[in-house]
């Protein structure tokens, strides 16, 4: 059967909504009602850990877009004096949709985004004090993002309903201890790195350099190793 027609546009809307979009309806399934900054403090909690967390001008933009779209509603809530705060809620038609989006939604693949490999990658452009100065700095951030990881989802633990969220924050404990693993066993390869790089000609600007368009040799290399396995 033909599915019915949309003149407003409003399924092609959602289907658009971004990353934080759903993030913020996934944290309001819960059916707390919260406040923008609520939900920057609860993901900084959680998601951060294995996604992102985004700022209060996104959120803020993202809620009043998922009003628009009638996916959540909102009240002013006024104390004794004179401070107001505009509290969310998830409709029922949001609940509808962040659950269609969690089970049926294509997911996109993870994208390694390394700040520190791509200091490493240009290596010959620094020296090795350096890039271990780099590495010892990601080494203790990855040890802090561990420590956070471990305490949060035990913090999480006291709830039932966040037990998928406890064995999200779980991975990215495991995640974090990984990465400072790699950021120590990568440390003791920079020497070595450095041995290898002096025995490579030099160009006009006194800096290491291979031979002009090597690499669409090795990219052929590869290729041909596929077609053969």
């Amino acid at each position: 059967m033909d599915s019915e027609p949309d003149p407003t546009g409003e399924n092609r809307s959602k289907a658009a909504l971004a990353a934080t979009s759903w993030a913020l309806l996934g944290m309001m399934s819960y059916e707390e009602e919260v406040s923008g900054y609520d939900l920057k403090k609860w993901i900084d909690w959680s998601v951060d850990l294995y996604y992102w967390s985004p700022s209060y001008s996104q959120i803020y933009t993202e809620l009043k877009k998922l009003e628009g779209l009638g996916l959540v509603t909102s009240r002013v809530e006024r104390d004794e004096g004179t401070r107001t705060r505009r509290l969310y809620r998830i409709t029922p038609a949001g609940m509808a949709a962040v659950t269609d989006w969690t089970n049926n939604a294509p997911v996109d693949p993870p994208v390694l985004k390394h700040s520190v490999l791509l200091r490493v990658t240009f290596g010959h452009l620094s020296n090795p004090a350096r890039l271990k100065e780099l590495l010892a700095e990601h080494v203790a951030y990855a040890e802090a993002r561990h420590r956070k990881a471990v305490e949060d989802a035990d913090g999480a633990e006291a709830q039932p309903a966040w037990a998928y969220s406890v064995i999200a924050l779980r991975w990215a404990a495991k995640y974090y201890a990984a990465e400072r693993e790699f950021a120590l066993e990568l440390m003791k390869d920079i020497d070595e790195a450095d041995a290898v790089l002096k025995k490579a000609a030099k160009g006009g600007f006194g800096q290491p350099r291979p031979m002009p368009g090597y690499w669409r040799e090795v990219e052929k290399q590869v290729e041909a190793k596929r077609k053969a396995d």
